[in-house]
């Protein structure tokens, strides 16, 4: 199988810890790309020109990332990311959404950051913020559901909350007081989580 993804993709590094934590290294080879410059070949490899975008053996395309580590995860029952049933996979996936909602907003806010200032919409970009807000404060009032062995529900909040530290960490800390987390025990939580092995290797960069 072929992964094709950007170092600074946030998409792209929840797949990739999905593949670290099911031991798929082997038999994924990574390939880096840049969605901005390389669109064409991207086109031609997922219509949506978007990244992460996995090739598998007999040459089908999976997109985006929630089915790329849905398919990951099924490849064996090792080390199960997903539960299989029960109320606790409908939690995981849920945690996913979230996950995955808030790295939309946050994706939002960098892209239209890069446009001419006098282009921006600031509205947008408030409402972003605010949406990226109030997500931190629902994963920090159930974040005991995050205790137990780790799921991808782990993985995507990872990779949700390490985009928002590498590219907008001012919404993550009182801009009074840098030092001092919005959310608490969400960050005390993540300051741990990236410090194991899989978070370590798949830093965005």
């Amino acid at each position: 199988m072929k992964l094709y993804y950007s170092n600074t993709s946030p998409y792209s590094r929840k797949v990739r810890l999905v593949i670290k934590m099911k031991g798929l290294d082997k038999q994924v080879e990574d390939i880096l790309i840049n969605p901005f410059e390389d669109k064409a070949k991207l086109k031609a490899i997922n219509p949506l020109g978007k990244i992460p975008a996995l090739v598998l053996e007999n040459n089908e395309v999976l997109f985006d990332s929630p089915v790329i580590c849905h398919y990951l995860d099924s490849l064996s029952e090792d080390k199960p990311l997903i539960p299989r049933k029960g109320w606790q996979k409908w939690l995981v996936l849920r945690w996913e959404a979230l996950a995955d909602g808030l790295t939309d907003a946050a994706y939002n806010i960098v892209v239209e950051r890069r446009r001419p200032a006098s282009e921006q919409s600031i509205s947008s970009i408030s409402q972003w913020a605010e949406e990226i807000q109030q997500v931190l404060h629902e994963m920090e009032i159930r974040l005991e559901e995050l205790d137990g062995e780790t799921t991808l529900a782990h993985l995507a909040v990872g990779a949700a909350i390490g985009y928002l530290d590498f590219r907008l960490p001012e919404l993550l800390y009182e801009s009074n007081c840098p030092q001092v987390a919005i959310r608490p025990q969400l960050i005390s939580w993540y300051e741990t989580f990236k410090t194991h092995p899989p978070m370590l290797t798949t830093r965005l960069s």
